[in-house]
């Protein structure tokens, strides 16, 4: 994955994931914070976990460190529950709602998304096998908000 911030750095980035594949995909950056919502269930009625916020120290959001994963990412500090106001926290809940319904999701997931700085919020992806470990997001999503997950 690259970021590129000119047109003069496209032909690197393109040539770098070639190495991968002969497909790739180029998107335009979204810019906000990026947030995610755990969701459990196969109803209507849904429950949804604390969200979650991630705020990057630099480069592109790096979930955990490759030697000792436990301490969490090398390059971004997250929290749980996010620093937003109660009205932008249930907001994020509900579209991850919507969105976990939309695609039929079943059993539970992670959605993460980017609340723009207008208020907008963007889908970045669904993750239907979140993490699990103590240390992972969705769990601690879940105790955040009260929810008792098994062992």
């Amino acid at each position: 994955v690259k970021k590129v911030n000119s047109a003069d750095e496209l032909d690197y980035a393109i040539e770098s994931a070639r190495q991968y594949d002969s497909k790739i995909l180029i998107e335009q950056a979204v810019s906000g914070c990026e947030v995610g919502c755990a969701v459990l269930g196969n109803s209507a009625a849904l429950t949804v976990g604390e969200v979650d916020q991630i705020r990057l120290q630099y480069g592109i959001f790096r979930i955990h460190q490759e030697v000792e994963p436990e301490k969490g990412s090398e390059n971004a500090v997250i929290t749980i529950p996010a620093d937003l106001s109660a009205e932008e926290r249930g907001r994020i809940q509900e579209t991850a709602k919507k969105i976990y319904k939309a695609l039929g999701c079943r059993g539970l997931a992670r959605v993460d998304m980017f609340l723009q700085d207008d208020g907008r919020i963007v889908l970045n992806e669904v993750n239907t096998l979140p993490g699990f470990t103590s240390y992972s997001r969705y769990p601690r999503m879940m105790a955040a908000a009260g929810i008792a997950l098994p062992p």
